[in-house]
């Protein structure tokens, strides 16, 4: 082909827009985001909204992901946040350790960035709130694609007489499904202290409507930890309740018991419930935190709870021991020093891990060959470890690359 050729079917592809979004919708988002580079028709057409829309659709599962970290003010984040409240760590190849953004200051016009929380994350999307936030104040909601820091602001609806406060607010997001996403809220009614109401908001309609009038639930259901997973929030208690609500047909269905611990005696202690790739994951310790215990699954078919891992820390512990030295000092040998943050399945059986945060780091855990590595250390210099707090020093959400619109 000679070189004329070349370039007339180049300018034809350049000319034609949707011709270009074709082409394009089929690169992988890293990519893409180099491409916006090229010229400023590229950018503004990766940029517009149906192009969002198209390239969630066509590459809903092709996107590396990580967790998005958000330190706490405290005494050990001045050296590691520096200029930054946010750090990256990569769970996926492909992923830059930069995180999306470094403040919230694109929201509204707080310029220190302060004004809003991340509330969750879903395949992509946060759900944030403005902070601080105090009772008797109306709290704005909002959407944010960190990939492209868009976002759009929710006011809760009113209704007569005064505001509408949530005691839960959680975000329905299915990118394979459809690139629209809903905000279920949890609202307490005046009938008694137990009764509920649901309140949806639809990105495809952009409102609000109640979807559910009443319903009751145990005292001590926590609606600010709701889980998304196939189509539907879940939500779990200390006592191993459940409920269920399907976003899509907006009803509530059964959620297959927690298997009970095998000690009756000792009190159940959730240490993680979460999702990762299409898959719902429960870690549940019996008593003392012990370096042996269950990864739960919920079956595909939702049938069951069963044992997807099991994890012994042995080899972690011997690599990094500042997980047990507090305790061994104490005489302790039965207790860790650990949280888990976060079950991730890879595209096969050996790139799935455990992560966890440990005095000073962030180290993961590989389910298949009980291998370790560390993935982020958030110690300052010559910081005994030993002495720092228990508990993490931020927040921690999934995050996944997505043009997904807002």
């Amino acid at each position: 082909m000679s070189d004329t050729a070349v370039s007339s079917s180049a300018d034809t592809v350049a000319s034609n827009d949707d011709l270009l979004a074709e082409i394009l919708v089929r690169t992988p988002l890293k990519s893409l985001m180099r491409f916006k580079c090229v010229s400023k028709h590229w950018s503004s057409l990766i940029a517009a909204r149906h192009f969002g829309l198209l390239h969630t659709l066509r590459r809903p599962n092709s996107k590396p992901s990580g967790l998005l970290l958000r330190h706490k003010p405290s005494l050990y984040t001045a050296a590691t946040a520096a200029d930054s409240d946010f750090e990256l760590v990569p769970l996926n190849s492909g992923l830059s350790r930069a995180p999306p953004f470094t403040s919230f200051s694109f929201i509204g016009d707080d310029p220190s960035g302060s004004g809003a929380k991340i509330l969750q994350s879903c395949n992509g999307l946060l759900l944030c709130g403005s902070f601080p936030y105090t009772i008797g104040t109306r709290r704005i909601y909002y959407i944010v694609n960190p990939t492209t820091k868009r976002y759009i602001e929710l006011d809760p609806p009113l209704e007569d007489g005064g505001s509408t406060a949530f005691l839960g607010v959680n975000l329905a997001f299915d990118p394979s499904k459809s690139p629209h996403y809903k905000v279920v809220c949890v609202q307490i009614t005046l009938r008694s202290l137990y009764n509920y109401r649901i309140w949806i908001y639809s990105s495809k309609t952009r409102s609000w409507k109640i979807s559910m009038e009443s319903f009751t639930a145990p005292f001590d259901m926590v609606f600010t930890e709701g889980v998304f997973w196939d189509g539907a929030i879940h939500w779990i208690n200390p006592c191993g309740a459940s409920l269920c609500f399907d976003a899509d047909a907006e009803c509530f269905r059964k959620m297959p018991e927690i298997p009970l611990p095998q000690n009756a005696l000792e009190k159940r202690r959730c240490r993680f419930f979460g999702e990762s790739n299409g898959h719902l994951n429960l870690i549940e310790f019996e008593g003392r935190q012990t370096r042996e215990f269950h990864v739960l699954e919920m079956k595909s078919d939702y049938s069951q709870w069963f044992v997807k891992y099991s994890v012994n820390l042995e080899r972690l512990v011997a690599e990094f021991p500042e997980i047990a030295q507090n305790y061994l000092e104490l005489g302790d040998s039965n207790n860790y020093d650990f949280t888990i943050l976060g079950v991730h399945h890879g595209k096969n059986e050996d790139g799935s891990l455990l992560v966890l945060r440990i005095p000073g780091k962030i180290v993961s855990y590989n389910f298949k060959n009980s291998s370790s590595e560390e993935l982020l250390n958030f110690a300052p210099e010559n910081t005994d470890k030993r002495l720092m707090p228990q508990g993490e020093c931020f927040d921690v959400y999934q995050y996944v690359e997505t043009l997904a619109p807002v």
